[in-house]
């Protein structure tokens, strides 16, 4: 018999406070500019207009993302729809680098680093300090978590995304379930590399 239909639409987050300030973000979670909500709603309002309708969806645990999904699913009025939230679909982590303005980290480690950092595929930025402010393993959303992060590459981020699309989401499709994803530039990008068979070295260029 043939496959059901399905559809699945990736949405990445408004503006957040962060690209506003143009800070290397990551986990961190920092709200939606004004913005940031404009564009998530519109992001619904194109969706209504589109006429599309989902049976669930799916974020990370960073509000900037289900802020989005919450306004984009209020234009649609679908917010009674199961909406499920998990650390593998957050950002990738930018481990010293989070909390850093771009422009001052390039002056402190070079335009040329800073570039391979946020470019390369499987380099990742130096780890996060322990000490430092935004240790994660405190924050209580990741309780029991194994293995936290400290960094990431595109690479790893992709290592942690892909198994929870193929065990968790993959699923729901394939009974014919309509999926919203709204997450983040980079645990999309796995997402796109994986359905389009993107190459390494060609998915850091492709902009969400």
């Amino acid at each position: 018999e043939p496959e059901p239909m399905f559809k699945v639409v990736l949405i990445r987050h408004g503006e957040s406070q962060w690209n506003r300030e143009n800070r290397f973000t990551g986990w961190q979670d920092v709200p939606l500019s004004a913005k940031g909500i404009g564009e998530a709603r519109e992001a619904g309002g194109r969706m209504r207009a589109a006429g599309l309708e989902f049976d669930g969806a799916f974020t990370s645990l960073l509000r900037r993302a289900i802020t989005t999904l919450n306004l984009a699913l209020e234009e649609l009025t679908s917010e009674w729809i199961p909406v499920t939230k998990d650390w593998r679909l957050n950002e990738r982590h930018y481990g010293a680098l989070t909390g850093l303005n771009k422009a001052e980290t390039a002056a402190l480690h070079g335009d040329a680093q800073v570039k391979i950092w946020r470019r390369s595929y499987d380099t990742p930025p130096p780890p996060l300090d322990a000490a430092s402010e935004f240790n994660f393993s405190r924050d209580r959303r990741y309780a029991g978590v194994r293995d936290l992060p400290a960094t990431e590459s595109l690479k790893t981020t992709l290592e942690r995304v892909l198994p929870y699309w193929t065990d968790v989401i993959a699923p729901d499709l394939r009974q014919g379930k309509n999926l919203i994803i709204a997450a983040h530039g980079n645990s999309l990008r796995a997402i796109v590399k994986h359905l389009f068979a993107v190459p390494d070295d060609a998915i850091v260029d492709v902009e969400m």
